[in-house]
């Protein structure tokens, strides 16, 4: 160099061979390491440096999201199945086990369940369906002499001195609608849909029966096989909370059944003794209502209560007084006898999860909502708040 600066030497010889050999380049060293240790840093989108692969890369995966979204919507029956079937299996544990407890094999207890529960459904089936279809067939046919006798009772006075002439106008046109087979037809979308859907409701009640049989003998191994998924220090944790889960969503689960039967015996028995019309269909209807968490038996104390006023005021000032008192002995005697062995949560957050599952799943989202808020509420419990606790 002509400034006396020394250049470096591309060679220099090595120690130990004398021989030449190559000198790396100080900043090209400098430059690899800062690109290795910026690969190892920066984020996989920081290496798209084309604009098309991004772009091609982002619409994939909304594809793909899109396409997974269409597929769960398309298999949501398959999954409400299941889930009915798993929550049906969760419900009839406690009874396997109680007959375990009795030195019953699990084999031998299932077949005894489902034996029993076979002949009630074919009881059912041979007493009650002729008898619940005959009423249903009465009430229809009977419901232009019951708003004529509606009409000939003081409460109705009373209604049209409110709302005027325009009261009798508004009975006339609701009597015609509902006696005409053809607008309940269209409201139901044709005598095919009707058809389609009995024989789907068939078919999906087949299905949970042999998915429930499946679920309720392999639910211990079920259960072991999801314990692998935890680590195995966690195991013993992770197992008895499982336990404790499955325990209480199946105790919740019988317990419902329980209480729903019960509201539909007093109810029955309640319109037998007060010779309310249709003693079978209202027992079987309050079953089917009642079974909703919490709000289940206001709603059919409502319902029913507004039902007999056209029969007779005064029965359904007694049946709305004596099913109000059945529904306060309920709440305070029977119920926390029968679900001593289920999770204990807040009513507000019954509500709030009966409406949030109603909302999305209707009456099957009402029943799977409130054991799925026990089980977040257990969860919290046992883990997420000993762990805040431990942060000191």
């Amino acid at each position: 160099m002509t400034d006396g600066t020394p250049s470096p030497e591309p060679f220099a010889a090595s120690p130990a061979t004398g021989t030449d050999v190559a000198t790396p380049d100080a900043g090209a060293v400098i430059a690899d390491a800062t690109v290795s240790s910026d690969r190892g840093g920066r984020p996989f989108w920081a290496h798209l440096d084309s604009p098309f692969t991004a772009g091609l890369l982002l619409t994939l995966g909304g594809l793909v999201a899109i396409l997974l979204g269409i597929a769960l919507t398309n298999i949501a029956t398959v999954i409400v199945y299941i889930a009915l079937a798993m929550f049906a299996s969760l419900g009839l544990d406690p009874v396997l086990k109680w007959f375990e407890s009795h030195n019953v094999k699990r084999g031998w207890a299932i077949a005894i369940v489902f034996l029993i529960l076979g002949v009630i459904g074919v009881g059912l089936l041979w007493l009650v369906v002729p008898t619940l279809i005959e009423q249903i067939g009465a009430f229809i046919t009977g419901i232009p002499a019951t708003i004529a006798n509606f009409e000939t009772t003081d409460t109705y006075k009373w209604l049209e001195g409110i709302f005027g002439p325009g009261l009798n106008t508004l009975v006339n046109d609701l009597q015609s609608f509902v006696t005409n087979p053809a607008n309940i037809a269209a409201i139901s979308g044709g005598l095919l849909k009707i058809g389609a859907d009995i024989a789907t409701a068939i078919s999906g009640g087949l299905i949970v029966v042999v998915l429930t049989l499946y679920f309720v003998a392999s639910l211990p191994a079920i259960k072991e096989s999801m314990m692998q998924f935890a680590p195995a220090r966690n195991r013993p944790k992770v197992r008895d909370m499982t336990n404790q889960i499955t325990e209480s969503v199946g105790g919740y689960l019988m317990g419902m059944v329980i209480l729903a039967f019960f509201n539909s015996v007093v109810a029955f028995l309640l319109h037998l003794i007060l010779g309310l019309p249709y003693p079978l269909l209202m027992g079987v209807l309050a079953f089917s209502i009642t079974i909703i968490p919490l709000v289940g038996p206001v709603l059919y104390w409502i319902f029913a209560t507004v039902l007999a006023l056209f029969t007779s005021p005064l029965a359904a000032l007694i049946f709305g007084i004596s099913y109000l008192i059945y529904i306060q002995i309920e709440a305070y005697v029977i119920t926390p006898r029968v679900m001593s062995k289920a999770i204990s949560i807040p009513g507000s957050l019954v509500v709030i999860g009966a409406l949030i599952g109603g909302t999305l799943l209707g009456l099957i989202g009402a029943l799977v909502a409130v054991p799925v808020t026990a089980s977040i509420l257990l969860i919290i419990k046992q883990v997420f708040i000993p762990r805040q606790d431990a942060k000191i």
